[in-house]
């Protein structure tokens, strides 16, 4: 147990999928770190583990897409969070287009944003990467579906550790 495990085991935020793309190579994961972090100017800042190759890939990008996973989203979750980039393409098993900067764009995920990367901050085992968004989905009419929820993936095997 870490001392903050009191008040963190009792969140149970979103779970976004984020991508990158640099030097030829693109990668993604799932991230439950992450939050908008300024409205004027705009910015949202996501964390990535050094631990996984989609930090490498993002250290050397320019731009990264934030995916928002709904409820229906869990297989996307899987693949993103239970596989990893170091011996799995997740993008030869998904719909995607290159955005800013190559950054996937996963098509099935109605809700994104690409942020051009303004600035990185230390944080231990992750590293924050605060985005300027550039580009953002377009409205989705109706009620938004509901969120898929970091508690509803704790029984998830992680391609990488943290």
């Amino acid at each position: 147990m870490t001392e903050l495990d009191p008040f963190t085991d009792v969140l149970d935020g979103p779970v976004y999928v984020v991508t990158a793309a640099s030097g030829g190579e693109r990668d993604g994961c799932l991230v439950g770190f992450a939050s908008q972090c300024s409205i004027d100017p705009p910015r949202f800042t996501v964390w990535l583990s050094i631990a996984n190759r989609t930090y490498q890939v993002a250290r050397e990008a320019d731009h990264l897409t934030v995916h928002l996973l709904h409820h229906d989203d869990r297989a996307l979750a899987e693949l993103f969070g239970g596989e990893t980039g170091d011996r799995v393409d997740k993008f030869a098993r998904v719909g995607w287009r290159p955005g800013r900067g190559g950054s996937p764009i996963l098509e099935q995920v109605p809700t994104w944003f690409t942020g051009r990367i303004e600035g990185r901050i230390e944080g231990g085992d992750h590293v924050g990467f605060l985005l300027a968004p550039v580009a953002v989905c377009p409205p989705v009419e109706g009620p938004p579906p509901p969120l898929l929820r970091y508690r509803e993936l704790y029984d998830l095997e992680p391609g990488h550790p943290a």
